[in-house]
C-alpha cells in the first residue's frame, strides 16, 4: 500500500512537487537565456546586462534563509503557489517597456517568488519523501529540468519577434501553480487534523554547516557565472550563430539534471560528504576545459561541467538539513537559496572584466571555485545520527508514512551516511519543526 499525503499519495506529492519545482526554476534559467536578447535589443555591455542576472539574485539570496525562518515558525503552505506565479509574473514583464531599471524591477520580483518557493517546498518534498535520497534527488531534477527548458522556452518565445513577447513566459507559472494546488489541500487537511508533536532528532551542528553554506556559495558561483556568459562564450569561441550559444546552455542545464539524479543514486552506497568532494575536483578539470580546450569539444566539457557540479546539489540540501535538523527550513532556504541565486552576485565582476579584456579571460578564474568548495568539505563529517525516543503513534487517518517494523518496536537501525533506517512519522505542519526522516534509500 502507497501511503498517502492528506489524500493524496506519497509517489503523487513528490511529482507534483517536482513538476512544480520544475516551473518555478524554468525562471532562473531564463535569467542567463534572456542576457543574449538583451544585449543584441538594447545595445547593453556585458556589465549592464550582468546587472540584470544580479537583480534576481540580490534580493533572491537575502530573502531564501529570511523566508526559511519563517517556514520553520509558522505553516504557509499557501506561499507555494503564490511564489510561483509571481516568479513567472516578473521575468514575463522583464522584457517590456525598454527601461533598464523596469527591467531590474521585474526580475528581481521574479528572483522573490523564486526565494519564496524553494525552502517551502523542500521541506514538503523531505517529508514527503521520507528522507530518500533519490526521492530528494528527483525533486531536484526537477528543478533541473525546467533549468534545461529554460533557453528552449526563451529563444522559441523572443527570437522571432523580440523581447515584446515576454508575456507568453508566464505560462510555466500558470501550470506550476495549478501543480501546488493539490499539494497545498493535502497540507492544508493535515493541519487541521492537528499536528503531532515529533521528538527532536538532534542538536545543530552549526560549524558544519556555515562550512557547507560556503562550499555551496562557492559552487554557485561557478555555476551562476558560466551560466550568464556560456552562450556568448560558445558563440565566439566556434564563430556560430545563435543556436550554437543556446545548444550550449541546454546542454549545460541537461547535464544538471542527470547529475542529480546521479547523485540521489550514488548516495545509497557511499557518504554524501566523500561524494560531494570528488565531484568538485572533477568540475575543477572540466571547467578548465571549457575555458581552454578548443573547437566542439566544448560541449562535452560543459555537459561534464555541469553534471559534476549537480551530484552533490541534493546531496547538499540534507546535508543542510540534517546538520540544522531544529531549523529545515533555514537550512533548505541556505543551501537550496544559494545554491542558485548567490553566484549571480558575481556575475557584474565577471562582466566587467570581460569588458576589459575578453569572455575566456573573464571566465578563467571560475575554475578555482570548485576546488574553494572541496577544500572547505575536505574534513567534514557525515551528521551524526541521532537516538531519538520513540515518537507518538499516530491515528489511523492521520499518517503520512506508514511505520516500518523497526519503528513499531522503537528499536532504530543506523544506516550508511548518518542516516535511520525507520523514519518517523512526520507531522503536517510544515510550520512547526518536524522530525525529519534521515534514510539513505
Amino acid at each position: 500500500m502507497i501511503p498517502e499525503h492528506g489524500g493524496v499519495q506519497r509517489n503523487t506529492s513528490i511529482a507534483l512537487l517536482s513538476v512544480g519545482h520544475a516551473c518555478v526554476d524554468i525562471y532562473q534559467g531564463a535569467v542567463a537565456a534572456l542576457v543574449p536578447f538583451f544585449i543584441a535589443e538594447r545595445d547593453y555591455s556585458y556589465a549592464v546586462a550582468s546587472g540584470i542576472v544580479l537583480a534576481a539574485s540580490l534580493l533572491s539570496s537575502v530573502a531564501q534563509p529570511v523566508f526559511g525562518a519563517l517556514t520553520d515558525r509558522w505553516a504557509m503552505p499557501w506561499l507555494l503557489p503564490l511564489s510561483t506565479l509571481l516568479g513567472g509574473v516578473g521575468i514575463a514583464l522583464s522584457g517590456l517597456g525598454g527601461s533598464y531599471a523596469l527591467t531590474l524591477v521585474f526580475v528581481a520580483i521574479s528572483g522573490v517568488g523564486v526565494a519564496a518557493y524553494h525552502p517551502g517546498a523542500a521541506r514538503a518534498a523531505r517529508i514527503a519523501s521520507q528522507g530518500s535520497h533519490r526521492a530528494m534527488g528527483w525533486f531536484s531534477t526537477g528543478g533541473n529540468i525546467g533549468f534545461a527548458l529554460a533557453p528552449l522556452m526563451v529563444t522559441t518565445v523572443v527570437a522571432p519577434a523580440g523581447l515584446r513577447w515576454t508575456p507568453l513566459l508566464v505560462l510555466p507559472a500558470l501550470a506550476g501553480t495549478a501543480m501546488c494546488l493539490p499539494v497545498v489541500r493535502a497540507l492544508h487537511q493535515k493541519q487541521t487534523a492537528g499536528p503531532v508533536t515529533a521528538v527532536p532528532t538532534g542538536s545543530d551542528d552549526i560549524a558544519s554547516f556555515v562550512r557547507l553554506s560556503l562550499a555551496v556559495v562557492f559552487r554557485s558561483i561557478a555555476f551562476v557565472g558560466l551560466s550568464a556568459f556560456l552562450s556568448l562564450y560558445v558563440r565566439q569561441r566556434l564563430g556560430s550563430s545563435t543556436a550554437a550559444g543556446t545548444a550550449a546552455l541546454t546542454v549545460l542545464y541537461c547535464g544538471s539534471a542527470v547529475g542529480s539524479v546521479l547523485g540521489g543514486n550514488l548516495a545509497s552506497r557511499w557518504d554524501r560528504v566523500t561524494i560531494s568532494r570528488r565531484s568538485y575536483l572533477i568540475t575543477a578539470a572540466a571547467l578548465a576545459g571549457v575555458v581552454w580546450v578548443p573547437g566542439p569539444a566544448v560541449y562535452l566539457f560543459v555537459a561534464l561541467t555541469s553534471a559534476s557540479l549537480y551530484v552533490p546539489f541534493s546531496l547538499t540540501v540534507t546535508l543542510g538539513q540534517d546538520y540544522l535538523p531544529s531549523r529545515v527550513g533555514t537550512a533548505s532556504g541556505i543551501t537550496l537559496g544559494l545554491a542558485v541565486s548567490v553566484g549571480g552576485l558575481a556575475s557584474p565582476v565577471i562582466g566587467s572584466l570581460a569588458d576589459a579584456t575578453s569572455l575566456q579571460t573573464a571566465l578563467a578564474p571560475l575554475v578555482l571555485m570548485p576546488l574553494l568548495s572541496w577544500l572547505f568539505l575536505r574534513n567534514l563529517s557525515e551528521p551524526t545520527a541521532p537516538h531519538p525516543a520513540p515518537a507518538p503513534q499516530p491515528q489511523a487517518d492521520d499518517t503520512d508514512v506508514t511505520p516500518a517494523p523497526a519503528e513499531q518496536t522503537g528499536h532504530h537501525q543506523p544506516t550508511r551516511g548518518g542516516a535511520i533506517g525507520a523514519c518517523a512519522r512526520q507531522p503536517g505542519d510544515l510550520g512547526t519543526p518536524p522530525e525529519i526522516p534521515r534514510c539513505s534509500e
